[in-house]
């Protein structure tokens, strides 16, 4: 590679050319929009389409538990209708009169409706018969189902049996419920290998005589643990064929607790994932708070899109969880794999753009080229240099006959210049002595504006000057009580002399204020400079400590602003000043003063005088700021706030209270951070 090539390939060379290059910034107005365009396209259509995908994945694993709800109720509901077509049923009704027939009708109805047992008791729950046989002293009167039956309506529900309670009905029973727990990750803490609980759906209806009377009750169920071909059932309804992509799969499952006791979700080798347990945040989601999981959720050895939702026994605790869910991975390659060549499509679009865009650009720009080159020949000398045909009828090929068309006329008109330049010349001449003549009227009306551009300063001047008085004669008159004060007894032999000053102090006060009451406060306002209120504001704390000498007030600050504002700083001092004296005169009996600054959204920044008070009437607050109104009859001249209002709204502020009689005030100021008006 040459030097002339790597002079351009450096980014300083490069951005020399690019500002250079008429051709190189259109060419860039043209491209970036599409390619600014096509990004935010891509991002748009990848967050929103991630957070649809989400959506629907969510939509559809919620669907698929309402199935497998609806199977499960179903299937206590079946229970239920099982039990009470065989309490109605002759042959049971007859043989109750038969004892020693009875455990064979019970046998032979059980085979019938696909139960696990079968019982039969008397009104009060004790056993008369049952199948397979067991045991008469279990308490089965305290089941709600067995209740139920015996206030005369058939009832099912779910119940955790222990082992006790299994192996009272059958000893079989109670071996088919153990499930051996294995460790899960991520699972709760547990000291238990086995599981010896069983999930039971049982039901009880009431058997009546001919009569009518309740003569006995029948009570009979299923165990699900270890029920494989019930939880297969749940998973071939929820999960049919081509209902999931190539590669998913579907899995449902019923937990005792956290255990899992009937799945087919499969561990690495292929056996079902019995006595895995679930991971404690969805255990604590779902059985500790009784909420659903709809989201994705780490399933044994894999990433599974899960819903669970709590399962409730005839008390109403929650006992376990019927979960449902697909194979995540196949569905979220799919998404991504449909994003890629979205991807991939539009690039392409956008690398075809970008060199048709060029390839055109080039054949567009082909007269400004020329024009570009007419226009060094003349820099050069040439006068008789011309863009020439272009071949082009658009407006840049228009531009270059335009352009040689103005280069013919500039040739012509020169020639008439210097034929002007002897008239102008004499014109000139005639011109000169016309302005003298003006010139002479001009210096007096200058001379005019000057004088009372002088007296307008002077007015100005005056209004500043008797204005910043107030606040050291407020200073002076502060430390002077203060020495009054402090020198007690020790003051008497100057007595006198204090007291003049105090007069000479009230001369000077009163002297100001009647120089306030003619000039506006607007005509003579300070620079403006952005300032920090919280850091003015704090200053201004200094200028009226003297006030706080009797009753303990105590001070709060709070400076959040970010902001800053375009102000006066003497004017912010005199507003902050102003409203800082009338809290702390507010509080004869001592209290809280807090300052604190925010930021006002996009505007500005709020400055907070808050005081605990003695507060404001209603009545008052209407007329708060306006000229000579004042609630301090023996102090205050009713200007203070008329003035600060004033000046805030000068710079596009307002002045707003809010306040209730007792509970103290609090004045609120809002400044722009443009300081103009709004």
């Amino acid at each position: 590679m040459g030097p002339a090539f790597l002079s351009l390939i450096r980014p300083g060379a490069l951005l020399r050319r690019y500002r250079a290059s008429l051709r190189a910034k259109l060419v860039s107005i043209v491209i970036a929009p599409l390619l600014v365009a096509l990004v935010a396209l891509l991002l748009l259509m990848a967050l929103w389409g991630d957070r649809v995908f989400q959506a629907l994945l969510t939509y559809k694993v919620n669907s698929d538990l309402l199935v497998a709800h609806e199977y499960f109720e179903h299937m206590v509901g079946g229970v239920e209708d099982r039990v009470l077509q065989e309490a109605r049923s002759h042959a049971l009704v007859n043989g109750l009169g038969r004892g020693g027939a009875m455990p064979g009708i019970l046998a032979e109805a059980r085979r019938a409706h696909g139960l696990d047992f079968l019982q039969l008791l008397d009104p009060q729950g004790r056993l008369l018969a049952a199948t397979p046989a067991s045991a008469a002293g279990t308490e089965y009167a305290a089941w709600r189902v067995v209740a139920s039956a015996a206030a005369g309506r058939a009832d099912a529900a779910t119940d955790a049996w222990s082992a006790a309670q299994l192996a009272a009905v059958s000893g079989d029973l109670a071996r088919r419920a153990q499930v051996a727990l294995r460790p899960t990750a991520n699972a709760a803490p547990t000291d238990r290998t086995l599981e010896t609980r069983g999930m039971v759906v049982h039901a009880a209806a009431p058997v009546f005589d001919e009569a009518g009377a309740l003569v006995a009750i029948l009570h009979g169920g299923t165990l699900l643990n270890n029920n494989l071909g019930f939880i297969d059932t749940i998973n071939a309804l929820v999960y049919q064929p081509e209902s999931l992509p190539r590669g998913s799969q579907g899995t449902a499952t019923l937990f005792l607790d956290d255990t899992r006791i009937a799945t087919n979700v499969r561990l690495f080798h292929g056996e079902r994932a019995l006595g895995t347990r679930v991971s404690r945040e969805v255990r604590d989601k779902v059985l500790l708070r009784g909420e659903k999981w709809l989201d994705l959720a780490f399933v044994v050895n894999d990433w599974y899109m899960s819903a669970y939702e709590p399962i409730a026994d005839s008390r109403g605790r929650r006992i376990g969880m019927l979960y449902v869910g697909y194979l995540a991975r196949p569905i979220s390659q799919a998404k991504d794999l449909a994003l890629g060549v979205l991807v991939g499509l539009f690039l392409l679009l956008a690398v075809a753009g970008a060199l048709f865009s060029l390839l055109w650009a080039r054949r567009v720009f082909t007269p400004m080229t020329r024009m570009v080159g007419t226009m060094r020949a003349l820099k050069a000398g040439n006068a008789e240099a011309r863009v020439g045909p272009v071949g082009s009828e658009d407006e840049l090929g228009q531009l270059a006959g335009q352009f040689d068309q103005l280069l013919s006329d500039l040739q012509q008109r020169n020639a008439e210049l210097r034929d002007w330049a002897d008239s102008l010349d004499r014109k000139v001449a005639e011109r000169t002595r016309e302005l003298e003549d003006a010139n002479a009227v001009l210096r007096a009306t200058r001379q005019q504006l000057i004088t009372s551009e002088k007296l307008a300063v002077a007015g100005q001047l005056t209004a500043g000057v008797a204005h910043e008085i107030n606040n050291p004669i407020a200073v002076i008159q502060g430390n002077l009580d203060v020495a009054r004060e402090i020198l007690g007894p020790a003051a008497e032999p100057v007595r006198h002399e204090l007291r003049l000053i105090d007069e000479q102090v009230r001369r000077i006060y009163l002297l100001t204020n009647r120089l306030l009451q003619f000039i506006r406060p607007e005509e003579f306002a300070g620079n403006m400079e952005r300032l920090d209120v919280g850091e003015v504001a704090a200053g201004c704390l200094d200028l009226v400590r003297h006030l706080i000498k009797g009753p303990e007030i105590r001070i709060g600050q709070d400076w959040q602003a970010t902001r800053r504002v375009r102000i006066s700083r003497g004017e912010l001092q005199q507003v902050v000043v102003n409203l800082l004296t009338n809290a702390i005169h507010a509080m004869p009996e001592g209290g809280t003063l807090t300052l604190a600054t925010r930021d006002w959204e996009e505007h500005g920044v709020t400055l907070h005088v808050r005081d605990t008070g003695r507060g404001i009437r209603e009545e008052d607050l209407p007329n708060l700021f306006n000229p000579f109104f004042t609630t301090k009859k023996q102090m205050g001249t009713g200007l203070g706030l008329s003035i600060s209002y004033a000046l805030v709204e000068r710079y596009g502020g307002r002045i707003t209270v809010e306040s209730k009689l007792g509970q103290g005030a609090e004045f609120i100021v809002w400044l722009r951070e443009s300081g103009a008006p709004a």
